[in-house]
């Protein structure tokens, strides 16, 4: 039986186990990872909440109708229905409607319900951030998986490679073809490619891990991904200052700083407002009935009437010193305000850094990408060669591992910077605003 050792590399390894089950798609991952991440419910919770704050302010602006009753037993002197008193017992009924509502707060009423609508979209926005940065943990695990799969395949095609020549040593030492020490020497190199290969499986295997836990899975049994084309990596890069352009106006992140921006001026308006006079409506409706022992009372309903009064009235308060409480709040809203600035220009220059960081990445990886096409077609051919001058008895086997080991060495190389260059390509579209699942289609 004679098969060459280059033929053994296009076999399917024997280590890696095939898949049985259903492959996760990427945008199956992330979908799933989306709705089920509990970071993401939390913030979902979160949005909810700023809902109802909406709806509580909104609420401050409308009357306030309350409505109370009260039974009043008295012994001894009391008050009878016709507002005089006598030694009896009496009882009384009162019915009351009222309505407060505020007409002028210095408009703070008007801001605060600004404020808490500019809260809601800020919530919006960090749910939106989050999905994101989900979004880009999905697809950086998926590819890593794809890119260590590749590497244990790489690692299990050695062992093959390994195994086929300790065979063959084997079957020539038996007819006094190789040496004892040949066969030795092989078997020590098949035993760093099974080493090898065990590590390359664990990091699949943690790789896979890291996924399934993103996704909120009970347990990576049994997960496998679908492959991606990731060959096409070599097209023209956009600058990094367009993308930036592109990216700062709609990523969520800036916008949900932009917006707690907008809210902090209105909390200066808010503070503000308490320099300011208050101004409030009030009114209502309300009735009596009396009773007492001894005298005669006019009928339930007819006294109804009969003491049937209604009231308006106009409150308007006026701050003229409030222990500075009020100068303090203004203060310190602006103090907030500047605080934000800081943040929303923070938030700008690391979003600049990381699209630099993946446009040099990208560049880096894909010149490293090219440089490692070509040296694994030069180990490819210098294995051959050797891999000839070997089976002719004109090799040793340590020249023969040495050029096998340069040519799986230049294809995890290849390997490497073909994924780190795809998933950098892909991320600088991301910036750019396109949606990652349409990005790895």
């Amino acid at each position: 039986m004679k098969k060459t050792v280059l033929t053994a590399l296009l076999a399917t390894a024997a280590l890696l186990p095939a898949a049985a089950q259903k492959q996760w798609t990427l945008g199956e991952c992330i979908d799933y990872a989306v709705e089920n991440n509990i970071s993401i419910k939390q913030s979902v919770l979160e949005v909810r909440q700023r809902e109802v704050d909406l709806e509580n302010a909104r609420g401050s602006r409308l009357p306030v109708v309350s409505a109370s009753g009260s039974e009043n037993f008295s012994f001894g002197r009391g008050l009878t229905s016709e507002n005089t008193y006598v030694n009896t017992n009496t009882t009384s009924t009162s019915l009351s409607l009222g309505l407060s509502m505020p007409l002028f707060r210095g408009l703070k009423l008007s801001n605060t319900v600004e404020a808490r609508k500019l809260n809601l979209e800020a919530a919006e926005a960090n749910l939106e951030k989050m999905k994101d940065d989900i979004r880009l943990a999905v697809a950086k695990a998926y590819v890593t998986i794809l890119y260590n799969t590749e590497i244990a395949e790489v690692a299990a095609s050695q062992v093959r490679i390994d195994s086929l020549q300790v065979y063959r040593l084997e079957t020539m030492a038996n007819v006094g073809k190789a040496s004892a020490a040949e066969v030795a020497q092989q078997k020590a190199s098949l035993a760093q490619s099974r080493l090898a290969a065990v590590q390359a499986a664990n990091n699949l295997s943690l790789s896979v891990l890291d996924l399934v836990q993103l996704l909120e899975l009970p347990s990576p049994k049994g997960f496998t991904v679908a492959k991606l084309d990731a060959d096409d990596i070599l097209s023209p890069l956009k600058d990094p200052e367009a993308i930036y352009s592109e990216a700062i106006m709609i990523k969520p992140a800036v916008k949900a700083e932009k917006t707690l921006l907008d809210m902090a001026q209105r909390n200066i308006r808010i503070a503000r407002a308490d320099f300011f006079p208050s101004l409030s409506l009030s009114g209502g409706i309300g009735s009596n009935y009396y009773t007492s022992n001894g005298r005669e009372s006019a009928r339930f309903f007819e006294q109804l009437g009969t003491n049937f009064s209604q009231y308006v009235g106009l409150s308007l308060n006026i701050p003229i010193f409030s222990g500075l409480s009020v100068r303090s709040g203004v203060k310190s809203a602006k103090i907030s305000y500047e605080a934000q600035k800081l943040r929303l220009d923070n938030t700008c220059k690391q979003l600049y850094k990381e699209i630099q960081q993946a446009y040099y990445n990208a560049l880096a990886s894909g010149s490293k990408y090219e440089k490692s096409l070509s040296a694994v077609e030069s180990a490819r051919e210098a294995f051959t060669l050797v891999e000839a001058k070997y089976e002719e008895g004109k090799a040793d086997i340590t020249q023969f591992d040495q050029a096998k080991n340069n040519y799986m060495s230049a294809l995890s190389d290849l390997a490497q910077a073909r994924y780190e260059n795809f998933y950098m390509r892909k991320i600088l579209d991301f910036y750019s605003g396109i949606e990652m699942k349409s990005l790895f289609l």
